[in-house]
This record gives structure tokens, sequence and C-alpha cells, in this order.
């Protein structure tokens, strides 16, 4: 629920002004935007009442103290008349607030960072709100018990944010549903690197601090955002059509990492040719070392890893670019359409790479003693707990190779590129992609696949 402040008489104002910030103009019209997009398992997550455009983020941050100081400039888009609304935010001292260059009145409740701008923002209106905070940033824990947010390591920190870890570094709308390009600037002591999303466009020193500016022009959700700091050796190559690529390695890992990153390229090329053209204007990965963080990630343009992958895994994570990154899950329900695409990639590759066939695969999940993949259906986790479990992975997977073999190998791959580019940059649900399957393949009988593999509880009868 939102919390809006009103205004008071001039005799309490000087207490709410400690909290909150300057006083409102008593002339806001329009409603408060909604706290929370009703996720059905992060139902606080995003914001309504606007959609965000670009975020400018300027971060200043030493590792021995583990101090942050941050500015967001966050350009939005007015999605109905506004009195207020919210930012998401865990943690952190706020320090000011404006929009549109003026104070703001502000106040805190959990995860939100209610705002209230000087005047009201209209439908349409587009506005940027500047937040100056500072503090140690939080690490969070999922339902899960997996850690994400701000992780400090052996010599700098790692900032993950699936499924709501962005918001412990910095305020957002941190939903899937709202994406928009970044701009991350992070000054660090100087001898470390500060590596992010997209392209390195500047790099200065002063005062023994370095500032690396990272640009990601493409669209982006929160939860994709990463800020690696620390020690790496930066290696940089060139992929299909001239794509640079780009990975930090911590050293301590470099020698294990260095085959498995080499084959970036001709992996990159593989899933061009199985899932259409890439989607972002440069690729790569970071590396740190296996205490840092307890999962891959498929950080939009550069996957983290923790420790040296295997060839498995770093294709996994690479087909996350297409299904995930760029088309992106309306909800965190449909977190299938990232995990089980990105499992089947894995599937696929085996399979033209002199590894068991897909069928293989498929048939050995189905007969074999597995019952942790029939504990729910992939389109229907049972809780915010289980969006990362086997379901979701394999039995998700295991709904394409249904798909696949009722369309028959052309079709199949015009649905899966066609999806790729008809959501390209975009959103889209589990409803949605089983409209656009039906559409495809007109003449085939998707019923007992939704029925059974995809939304049905337990083990399917037939494989």
């Amino acid at each position: 629920m939102s919390r809006s402040v009103r205004c008071v008489p001039a005799v309490a104002a000087l207490l709410l002004l400690a909290v909150t910030g300057t006083a409102c103009d008593g002339g806001t019209q329009g409603t408060a935007g909604g706290s929370g997009v009703h996720d059905p398992y992060f139902p606080q997550a995003g914001n309504g009442g606007y959609d965000v455009g670009h975020y400018a983020l300027t971060l200043d941050y030493t590792p021995d103290t583990r101090h942050l100081t941050g500015t967001a400039v966050i350009t939005a888009r007015a999605t109905q008349d506004l009195s207020a609304f919210d930012l998401d935010l865990a943690g952190l001292h706020v320090d000011s607030v404006t929009v549109e260059g003026r104070g703001a009145r502000w106040s805190r409740g959990g995860q939100e960072l209610t705002v209230r701008p000087h005047d009201g923002l209209s439908e349409g209106e587009t506005f940027r709100t500047t937040v100056r905070y500072s503090g140690t940033p939080r690490t969070l824990t999922d339902p899960d018990g997996s850690e994400e947010g701000w992780l400090p390591t052996a010599d700098g920190a790692l900032g993950l944010g699936e499924p709501v870890g962005s918001m412990a570094w910095f305020p957002g709308n941190h939903h899937p549903a709202d994406k928009a390009s970044y701009d991350i600037t992070v000054t660090v002591p100087k001898g470390l690197q500060a590596v992010s999303n997209g392209e390195l466009t500047d790099r200065s020193t002063k005062g023994g601090r370095t500032a690396y500016h990272w640009h990601t022009a493409q669209p982006m959700a929160g939860y994709l955002a990463t800020v690696a700091i620390g020690h790496y050796d930066i290696t940089r190559a060139t992929g299909p059509h001239g794509l640079p690529v780009v990975t930090a390695v911590d050293p301590a890992q470099a020698g294990a990492s260095a085959k498995v990153l080499a084959k970036i390229p001709d992996i990159i090329a593989w899933e061009e040719y199985n899932f259409g053209p890439y989607p972002f204007s440069s690729t790569g990965a970071i590396v740190d070392r296996p205490d840092d963080a307890g999962y891959a990630l498929e950080t939009q343009t550069r996957p983290v890893f923790p420790g040296a992958p295997d060839t498995s895994t770093l294709v996994h994570e690479l087909a996350h670019q297409w299904y995930g990154d760029s088309v992106t899950p309306a909800s965190w329900r449909d977190m299938w359409l990232n995990e089980g695409f990105a499992t089947y990639a894995q599937w696929l590759y085996d399979e033209d790479h002199g590894g068991p066939s897909t069928r293989k695969t498929f048939t050995r999940l189905y007969d074999g003693d597995h019952e942790e993949i029939w504990a729910f259906p992939p389109a229907k986790p049972s809780s915010a707990a289980h969006i990362s479990d086997s379901p979701v992975y394999q039995r998700g997977a295991m709904v394409l190779e249904k798909i696949r073999r009722t369309t028959g190998d052309d079709t199949f791959y015009d649905i899966i590129q066609g999806w790729a580019a008809a959501h390209r940059h975009g959103t889209a649900s589990t409803a949605q992609f089983t409209a656009y399957v039906e559409k495809k393949a007109p003449d085939k009988d998707f019923g007992e696949i939704w029925k059974d593999w995809l939304y049905g509880d337990g083990k399917p009868r037939h494989p």
C-alpha cells in the first residue's frame, strides 16, 4: 500500500521534515502510484504509476570500509496523474530526493521509498528523480536461502539482483516488467577494477581513485544489472559480426577459466544459428572466486560465474541473453520461460556436439528416479522459494521437447527464433507463449502438453 504524506501545520512540520525533507505545497493533484505490482511471488516488487526509461547510477565504493555513496538519476514517464510514487530500496540512508530539480518529500517503510513531488505529475509526463544515498549495502537472503544484493568479496564486492537484490544498492522500479537503459559509473580505490553491464565508455583516475563508466543501451530489467569490484584480468576479443567480447576474471581463476571462456565466440555463433541474432551490443563473462557467490547468474551481456564455469553452464547463461534478458518474464511465475529455454539450450548443444540427443535426455529424466522434477508444474511454482527448482528447469525443458516432437524441427525452430524476435527487448508471459505456439502451428493439438506438462500436477502418464 502506498504511503502518501499529508501536509501538516507549521508546528508539526519541523519534526516531519527531519524524516521526509522539504514541505509540500498543498496543490499536488492526482493519486499515489501503487507500491508493488502484485507479482504472484514478490507482491511488493516494482511500483505502479510510472515506467522507467533510464537509470544513471553514480557509485563510489571503498571495500575496506564497505561504504557506498550513490546518486541515482531516474528518468521515467508517468502512466497516470501522480501525487506520489514509490521506489524500491532496501537499507541504505537516503540523503536527499529531488524531482525535476525541486526538493521532494519522502518517507521510508520496509523496502519502499515513497516520494511526493513538489508538484503533481501528469499522465504521459516525463520526469527525472534524483536520489542521493549512502551507507553499507545489505546482503539479502532469498526465500530459497541463497544470497543476493550486495555481496562483499575478498577484494571488493559483487552486486547480484535475482530476483529483487538490486534494491540493496540502488533505488528503482525493481520488477522484470519495467526495463530501462543504464549508465553505471563506479569509483573505486586505484588498482581495483569495476566491471558492469554493456560497454566501458570511459575510465579516469584522480586523487587515488579510478572511475569506470559502463553504458547499456538496450533495455535491461533491474535484476540483471551487476557491478563487480575487485582485481580482475580483463580480456577483450571479437565474436561473430565483430561483437565485442569482454571477460573479467579473478586472477586466481584465470588458468582454470581460459580454455572455456575462449569458446564464447563459437558458442554465441552456435546460439545465433539456433535462436536468431544476438540481441545485445557486447557479450562476455565475469568470473569471481567460488566463495564469492553460490550460483551463476545471467546478468545482461556479461554473466557472472562463481569460479571457472564448465561449457554446459556457459552455454546456459549465454542462452539467457535471448531467453530471460532480451525476452524477460512478465512476472516471476513465468520463470520457466527463462530456465526451461536455457536448459533446453544445453540439451541442444550436447546433441550437436557429440552428446546424447534431446530425446534421449528427455527419456532419461522421464524414466529415471527424479521425483523432484514432478513436484509442481513449471508454469506454477509452488512458492517464491521454488522458482529456481528442478520443475522450472528440467521439466520446463521437457515442455519444449514435447513441442518439438509435435511440430517437427522446421516449425519448432521457427517458434523459438520467432519468439525471441517478436518480444526482443520486451517482456512476455506464459499465456503469450502458448498462444504464439498455437498460432505458429494451427494444425497441431497442444492441449495435452499445456494441461499435463506445463500446468498439470504430478508426473504425466505418457512421455
